[in-house]
């Protein structure tokens, strides 16, 4: 975390809620989530791709739990990934009909670390009640928490209907949007307090509340805050592709999150056909990490390009190095704690290169337009060498190595014990 980034605003005090090996809330680092787009009842693809999540840095993978044959694969899911040795948390996704997959498939609740159930479809009409109760009493069975996931587009219409009516009524009625927000927020903390009512603690209860609009889920977001200490799951929901669900994305969580609320963030991105699915996980982190609440991987700080820097040299050395970072990272985490907090600086011109670099853990400059065909490199706000020739780039990347090692490997951690 950057030194000052919490001060801007405390986060919000929740309570923590354990899900499998990973703690939401109460105070703990904001987790990163996913979801796979898989057939669940595939069992290989969804192997593959929950392993690939995972390993890109998704803290919790949540599944589709949709009909029998979905449910019967769970268990063998969660054991492939086991000798995989993948140890990310399942969430079972229910729509519809989650009492019945649960109570049917036993093996099924057993393997998911969480549910995760929509008050909207949980069930209808004289039937909500019922099966909304069925899965808390399975979820206490096999003490899992549980997310009541509210969602725009999903909302239970009777509540809303009533809403609407009252508001009708009354002296000074409120336009439409705000009464849908109430209708929100109400559904999440009216399902909270009935599963709480038969037994399932607050330790146990996520909330979320989507809407695939950047200011709506602001305010509703800002409303459930301050009504409910439970921990909260962020995201907004149907953001897009591309450039568009990554923007809108970011706008609403990182407003929420500089506000302090959030305990678990999801980037809901729509992928390319046959694109990569890590993408929503890599985004999330960047968001978090921009943003300095954490840091997964070490950041690469590089020039946007100018007329100065006709040449493609230094943007093509800070694809490569992020590339090769975020590549070597799962063997870093092991081999150097603590790597995620370096920064580097590919910088491609005089003007603010060699500031930047000075500023950076380790840094390069290299000449823009007319310049000197030397790349100045600084380590620690020093300069220790001149690169200069085609092997530049190289020798740079050997020199982020030889850092890294010196640094954040075994001999700099006796060092800094003798120390």
């Amino acid at each position: 975390m950057y030194p000052g980034a919490m001060e801007m605003k405390a986060r919000k005090r929740t309570i923590a809620v354990r899900i499998g090996g990973v703690t939401m809330g109460g105070g703990a680092p904001i987790v990163v989530q996913s979801m796979t787009n898989t057939d669940t009842a595939d069992v290989g693809a969804t192997v593959t791709q929950v392993a690939a999540l995972a390993r890109a840095g998704s803290e919790l993978v949540r599944i589709t739990v949709d009909r029998a044959e979905a449910a019967a694969a769970v268990p063998e899911i969660r054991d492939q990934l086991a000798a995989l040795g993948v140890d990310v948390p399942l969430i079972g996704d229910f729509h519809y009909n989650g009492h019945t997959l649960l109570a049917a498939y036993p093996a099924c609740a057993e393997a998911l670390a969480k549910y995760r159930i929509n008050p909207g479809n949980v069930g209808f009409k004289d039937k909500r009640d019922k099966q909304f109760s069925q899965i808390i009493e399975i979820a206490l069975r096999h003490d899992k928490p549980v997310r009541i996931g509210v969602n725009w587009g999903s909302l239970d219409q009777d509540l809303l209907t009533r809403l609407m009516d009252e508001n009708a009524q009354s002296p000074d009625p409120k336009d439409a949007r705000a009464v849908m927000h109430e209708a929100i927020v109400q559904s999440a903390l009216i399902s909270a307090e009935r599963a709480q009512e038969l037994g399932l603690g607050a330790d146990k209860i996520v909330l979320s509340a989507k809407s695939s609009a950047v200011q709506d889920l602001i305010a509703v977001y800002a409303m459930l805050a301050a009504r409910s200490d439970l921990a909260l799951h962020l995201g907004l929901t149907e953001a897009g592709m591309g450039s568009k669900g990554i923007v809108a994305s970011s706008a609403a969580l990182s407003v929420l999150l500089q506000q302090g609320i959030g305990d678990t963030i999801r980037i809901s991105l729509t992928p390319e056909p046959n694109g990569d699915r890590t993408l929503e996980v890599k985004v999330a982190q960047e968001l978090l990490q921009s943003m300095g609440f954490r840091a997964f991987v070490p950041l690469v700080a590089a020039c946007p390009g100018c007329g100065r820097t006709t040449s493609t040299t230094f943007q093509e050395l800070a694809r490569d190095i992020q590339d090769f970072i975020r590549d070597q990272m799962p063997e870093w985490k092991r081999r150097y704690p603590g790597v995620e907090t370096l920064n580097v600086a590919v910088m491609g011109c005089i003007v603010n290169g060699p500031g930047e670099s000075k500023h950076a853990d380790i840094g390069i400059s290299l000449p823009g337009t007319g310049e000197s065909p030397a790349a100045p490199v600084f380590i620690d706000g020093e300069k220790v060498t001149t690169l200069r020739g085609p092997g530049a780039a190289a020798e740079f990347k050997q020199m982020v190595l030889d850092y890294i090692e010196r640094r954040y490997g075994t001999g700099a951690m006796g060092r800094s014990a003798a120390e």
